[in-house]
């Protein structure tokens, strides 16, 4: 089904306001907002209890569960511009998501917040039943108006250059057009920073001489216009690769070549054979060896593109895939790039893209410059069985269960006990519960349930005062009437006579 972001497909105002008006009323229900229990910070300066990095679904929903949780002293900010979090309107270019329409995502268990709810309220049950997949500028609408329903504090165009230690907190320091203060303290920070939030883009290195204006990775602006009549040349056949490559053919580009390193088309996403609750319930109790057979599995068998999104490619005469052709380097003859492939092989094109995806790094964070190499990360923890060996997987953070980092030496930086990595960075702990759709209210509740307990064990002495302290009296004394036991009576008869 087609959408246009700016002409929906019938007024929606009425039913929509009603829609509003149920997310309300359920949230009364629910006593939602709770009271804020958490006990303030003796500083003069001011404390937050949470900071979120990260505005867009991951921000949105983690927000959502912690003020729910009682916990309301909470920031979030985005480097993005209002409406233009995470991914979906800026460097994500498929025309639908993925994910079946049906998952409730971040709704976090309420029927009202679930996108067919959002969408039946303004198109109706028979719009539901003909749409296949979600356009992705509507998930990015939904989400726009998830924010607005539950009025999730976000602040935008705020940027976290750095999360340092300062005694028992974390000062983060901030930069950007939106940012009040040049920086704030907090308990707990959660970075919920999407796909690329523990990593960076991967950059093979056969671009390494090549001018910048020649190439880009298919995370960067790309000016897709400039590309009519050229010769395009997409490394990769993942979803992002077959993306771009979709997005360079329709803007009229000559012509457009995969070059796969694979000998085959990658077919069966494998670990939606599997998904689950008891999947995720189990995955983090897993041992060591059976979470990185399942995701070294996962990994080197790779996710295949969408179909429809594949079919958005092929349907164009002038597209290609060139399977068994690794890329070997590159290099400028006059304004020709030359891509080496293997067997001897060369391609020529105008441009390169490069769908190779994002690797995970904590040493590529820029916010965690200065100690990102003191995080424990697989590789220091498990040593995989010969032929399972994969480095990639070992670069990810060895996570506690409540999304936090551990240290590789203990005793180094126990400050980060207090940044949890809610982001595509915990899927090798803890499964993929802080990035994707299905699995993303069920890893909220998790992480507002952990960060409550830490909060609540970290001032236990004053939660014990508390309860010394109550004095409130349900009863007032006079809803009874004190009386002797029958046998005390007739003794007291007795000697009286």
């Amino acid at each position: 089904m087609a959408y246009d972001v700016q002409t929906p497909l019938v007024s929606a105002a009425p039913s929509l306001a009603d829609l509003e008006k149920r997310v309300r009323d359920d949230l009364a229900c629910l006593c939602y907002p709770p009271a804020n229990w958490v006990a303030p910070s003796a500083m003069a300066a001011p404390v937050h209890d949470v900071v979120i990095i990260g505005g867009g679904m991951c921000g949105l929903v983690a927000g959502f569960a912690l003020i729910g949780a009682g916990i309301s002293n909470i920031r979030i900010f985005d480097r993005n511009p209002a409406g233009l979090e995470g991914p979906w309107m800026t460097y994500a270019r498929m025309e639908t998501l993925r994910s079946p329409k049906q998952l409730t995502g971040p709704a976090y268990g309420m029927a009202s917040l679930t996108f067919r709810a959002w969408f039946v309220a303004q198109f109706g049950n028979g719009a539901w039943t003909a749409l296949d997949k979600i356009p992705r500028p509507m998930w990015m609408e939904y989400l726009r108006w998830y924010r607005k329903v539950l009025d999730l504090p976000v602040e935008n165009n705020i940027e976290v250059k750095t999360i340092l230690p300062e005694g028992e907190l974390l000062r983060l320091t901030l930069a950007g057009d939106g940012a009040r203060e040049t920086s704030v303290l907090a308990r707990k920070v959660v970075m919920a920073t999407g796909r690329d939030g523990m990593g960076k883009p991967i950059i093979p290195g056969f671009v390494a001489d090549l001018p910048q204006a020649c190439w880009a990775h298919s995370s960067h602006a790309i000016d897709f216009a400039a590309l009519k009549g050229k010769r395009v040349v997409v490394v990769g056949v993942g979803a992002s690769a077959v993306d771009n490559a979709a997005e360079a053919l329709e803007a009229g580009a000559a012509e457009v070549r995969h070059v796969i390193r694979r000998k085959q088309m990658p077919t069966v996403n494998k670990l939606m054979g599997i998904g689950s609750f008891g999947f995720t319930a189990a995955f983090p109790q897993l041992s060591d060896a059976q979470r990185w057979q399942i995701m070294n599995y996962s990994l080197r068998t790779q996710t295949p593109a969408p179909r429809g999104s594949t079919m958005r490619v092929s349907r164009h005469a002038n597209a290609f895939f060139h399977f068994d052709a690794a890329v070997e380097k590159t290099r400028l003859d006059g304004n020709e790039i030359v891509i080496e492939i293997s067997g001897g092989r060369q391609v020529r094109a105008d441009f390169l893209i490069l769908g190779t995806g994002f690797g995970v790094d904590p040493l590529a964070r820029t916010e965690l410059e200065g100690y990102a190499d003191k995080i424990l990360l697989w590789q220091d923890r498990f040593t995989p069985p010969a032929g399972e060996e994969n480095p990639d997987l070992g670069r990810f953070p060895y996570l506690a269960n409540d999304f936090t980092f551990l240290e590789r030496e203990p005793g180094q930086a126990p400050w980060l006990s207090h940044i949890h990595s809610f982001n595509s960075g915990a899927a090798a702990s803890l499964g993929k519960v802080s990035g994707d759709i299905p699995g993303i209210s069920e890893g909220a509740s998790w992480l507002a349930r952990e960060i409550a307990a830490k909060l609540y064990v970290r001032d236990f002495e004053t939660y014990w005062q508390r309860l010394l302290d109550y004095d409130t009296p349900e009863l007032r004394g006079d809803e009874w009437t004190a009386s002797a036991l029958p046998d005390d009576a007739r003794a007291s008869a007795r000697l009286q006579a």
